[in-house]
């Protein structure tokens, strides 16, 4: 049994590791730290939790300082986190990231989509968090970063065509992404209120998403030589989920069936991507609640252009559920451990 702190447990991210946790039969949840909450139950924040964590309340960050634990998720926000999670790297102590603050290799990169870095000499140390890429290393990691949810959909929709060789470098690659409100957060805003995002559908920050150079390092990381991205974010009126739509001119011409085969094989072994037959396409509600990432593909043969259409769970894989992934892989259990909840598609 190992122990587990979650540092800024009060927001979705941190509900869905608590979620997660209390059925995973090799952790204990010791601590939970939130500012906002401080000496408050957790299941007075969350009735759902009711049952699994009545004994255990919201503590201040402070009264963390200095414990032990086997593993530390840290669900505070973009840089905010690296501070907190220094004393524990530290100490030695494995650490989840699932803010950017240890996502992109390079420093100048960091700065300039996010805020000055406290810890640059962190990042080469730490591993990109994505399972299907990156496993091994990630098994002898201390530094876990986890994912974003956009570049999680996205990048699994396009590894085959990238580590396959078979991207067309003199076009570009588009990535177009809708997402649920959770991808928000948890504070109050204007903007993803109810009466503001219900019966409408959005495109923002054009050009301008954070997010984009996370998947052009990781792509570039595949191709082996440097992928520029067009990412445009778009708002959905749903809680959770996120469909990727992604298009890549291919080097050679391939039909489908051949890109179909290409991507069984790659993700063959995986036991959280799901490729879909042929003809087939994914929609948000069948991956809703699990840590699967379902995957379509389409090939406009004349034109060498691949159309590959992925799904996941923005709080589940593209969050929480990947940080439970990754831990799993830390400490040697099955990588599928406490993930095995069928999706709610209805």
């Amino acid at each position: 049994m190992i122990d587990a702190i979650i540092i800024g447990a009060s927001g979705y991210t941190g509900f869905e590791l608590l979620r997660l946790l209390a059925l995973h039969p090799d952790v204990n949840v010791s601590s939970v730290t939130s500012r906002q909450y401080a000496g408050v139950s957790v299941t007075k924040v969350y009735p759902a939790l009711a049952g699994y964590y009545d004994t255990l309340n919201f503590t201040d960050p402070k009264e963390i300082e200095g414990a032990k634990a086997d593993v530390i998720f840290s669900a505070l926000p973009h840089g905010v986190s690296q501070a907190s999670v220094l004393p524990f790297i530290k100490a030695g102590i494995k650490v989840i990231d699932l803010s950017a603050d240890f996502r992109l290799h390079d420093v100048e990169v960091y700065e300039k989509w996010y805020v000055e870095h406290k810890a640059p000499e962190y990042l080469k140390q730490a591993v990109y968090g994505l399972p299907e890429l990156h496993r091994e290393a990630i098994k002898g990691a201390q530094l876990v970063a986890n994912p974003g949810c956009f570049p999680t959909g996205a990048i699994l929709a396009l590894a085959p065509v990238f580590g396959g060789g078979l991207y067309n470098s003199v076009m570009p690659v588009v990535i177009d992404s809708k997402s649920g409100t959770t991808g928000a957060g948890r504070k109050a805003a204007i903007e993803t209120s109810f009466v503001e995002v219900n019966e409408g559908f959005k495109a923002y920050k054009i050009g301008a998403h954070r997010h984009a150079p996370e998947m052009a390092q990781e792509l570039t990381a595949l191709a082996g030589d440097e992928v520029p991205v067009t990412f445009t974010p778009h708002l959905l009126p749903v809680s959770r989920g996120i469909l990727t739509t992604a298009y890549v001119w291919l080097k050679k011409p391939l039909n489908g069936a051949l890109l179909h085969a290409l991507y069984k094989e790659f993700y063959g072994a995986e036991p959280f991507v799901r490729v879909m037959e042929p003809g087939l396409l994914p929609d948000i509600s069948q991956v809703r609640g699990s840590n699967y990432c379902d995957i379509g593909i389409y090939v406009h043969e004349k034109e060498q252009k691949a159309v590959i259409v992925s799904v996941i769970d923005n709080l589940v894989k593209g969050a929480s559920g990947a940080a439970v992934q990754n831990m799993n892989l830390l400490f040697g259990f099955d990588e599928s451990t406490g993930l095995t909840t069928l999706p709610l598609s209805i």
